[in-house]
């Protein structure tokens, strides 16, 4: 799929400080409603993959040990794979389950349509 994702330089910084808290992460967009349509950044391992889900990239965070995969449902991919996708972070309370909701940030995606 090649690099489809990019993450903003305060995503980075984010994603750095919750895996000294958390360990190794990854993200999951699933598309539903509310804030289902922004990534969701789990432990690794915590939300499961499954065939209705599309590994669109590893990414490569500078400081980050390992890889961070990075999720999306079919039906979103199926919508958005005309797209590059940003990681970005604003200030805000996202949903409960992803990790920077404590932090008061949260993740969001920037898109833009690909131009190849």
């Amino acid at each position: 799929m090649g690099d489809r994702v990019e993450v903003s330089t305060a995503a980075a910084e984010l994603i750095r400080a919750l895996r000294g808290q958390h360990g190794p992460l990854m993200f999951h967009q699933s598309g539903g409603c509310c804030d289902g349509s922004a990534p969701m950044c789990y432990p690794q391992g915590e939300f499961r993959t499954g065939d209705s889900d599309v590994l669109l990239q590893e990414l490569r965070i500078d400081g980050v040990a390992e890889p961070v995969p990075f999720w999306m449902s079919t039906a979103q991919y199926a919508a958005w794979k005309h797209t590059d996708l940003t990681v970005d972070v604003v200030p805000g309370r996202g949903s409960g389950f992803s990790l920077e909701a404590p932090e008061g940030l949260r993740f969001l995606i920037r898109s833009k349509i690909r131009t190849e």
